[in-house]
């Protein structure tokens, strides 16, 4: 409803900046403005850095990014505030995304540390049990840094009834996975696709349903693929992240929601470009500094852009041209500790 507050939820690490961040923070939005007025922190836990909420229930979870993962679900209040539903065991070494799946009934993790990916059955309210599949990827890529071993980075269910895509920087690969309901094991789909030294990192899913873009955290680069109904993916080209000059890590990607426009965030320059989708590879429309350095995630609410600045302590406010889809700063930025995560 115009002019009526909405609320927002902030992850970060607890780690960071002396420990002055300590959980997860609500936010009202205003939809007209596109401001934030912080609430204070909701949730005390550990290294939430990155939320995901219940399709169909006031619920939300958070991977507590960890030596030894977890994941938390809390009930959403009205107001913002969350109340605790349980904690339950990732199975694998410092989680770092979660998804749900469309039903509402399984909750899928990526564990990024040992590059393993775990299904959490969901009951009737929304509260995670212990888990029903851990399935642990083997390999390595090309940088031997980066790349020593698996580290998966996204889980992406289908929003209708394709197999989950799960994305492995450590490997190179996109993996994909159907989800056998009754067991809550994940059955594999081979082959993977190779990404060829992308070092992949989040997906982003066209509202079509028949594209996905991929961001490349290694070379800086977003490839454009095909997407079958059975969740395979034919590659149709790759182009830059970034024209910027210097280190370039993408971060976040993003189709808007009328699909004609992708974003991608970029740590090290801290910008975010703006790409069409008119033609059979996105094109550069625009590229636009955040007034930080490490964009690490951002969000498309109504007419609006959030940028969560990771090193800056900071959540930046852009409003959309709908006609050109570049997003133009908004007001002040917004102080918070270590954001990694802003969740509409």
């Amino acid at each position: 409803m115009t002019g009526q507050g909405t609320i927002v939820h902030v992850g970060g690490y607890t780690e960071h900046s002396g420990g002055r961040a300590t959980g997860i923070v609500a936010a009202r939005r205003d939809p007209d403005s596109g401001e934030l007025t912080p609430l204070g922190t909701v949730a005390v836990t550990p290294s939430p850095s990155f939320l995901a909420r219940h399709p169909a229930l006031p619920v939300l979870y958070a991977v507590n990014e960890l030596s030894t993962g977890e994941v938390s679900a809390w009930r959403v209040a009205p107001d913002g505030g969350l109340t605790p539903l349980g904690v339950q065991l990732s199975g694998g070494v410092e989680p770092c995304h979660l998804a749900v799946a469309p039903d509402g009934r399984h909750l899928f993790v990526a564990n990024y540390g040992d590059g393993s990916v775990a299904v959490l059955p969901l009951d009737p309210q929304g509260v995670p049990g212990e888990r029903t599949d851990l399935v642990q990827h083997e390999g390595h890529g090309a940088d031997p840094r980066r790349q020593d071993r698996a580290h998966a980075h996204m889980v992406s269910p289908d929003p209708g009834r394709g197999p989950l895509l799960a994305v492995d920087l450590g490997t190179d690969s996109v993996y994909r996975y159907d989800l056998d309901v009754a067991t809550g094991r994940l059955v594999p789909r081979a082959p993977r696709v190779r990404t060829h030294g992308t070092g992949p990192r989040h997906l982003a899913r066209h509202p079509d349903g028949g594209r996905c873009y991929l961001a490349g955290e290694l070379d800086a680069s977003v490839t454009a693929y095909e997407l079958t109904a059975d969740g395979t993916l034919h590659q149709r080209g790759r182009v830059e992240a970034s024209e910027r000059t210097g280190h370039v890590q993408p971060s976040e990607i993003a189709v808007g929601p009328d699909g004609r426009f992708l974003y991608v965030a970029n740590r090290g320059v801290g910008t975010v470009s703006v790409f069409a989708l008119a033609g059979q590879l996105p094109e550069l429309v625009a590229e636009v500094d955040t007034g930080g350095e490490w964009p690490r995630h951002f969000a498309l609410i109504g007419a609006h852009l959030y940028v969560a600045d990771e090193r800056a302590d900071m959540v930046r406010v852009f409003r959309v041209d709908p006609a050109t889809g570049v997003p133009a700063p908004v007001g002040e930025p917004v102080p918070l500790p270590s954001p990694t995560c802003v969740l509409p």
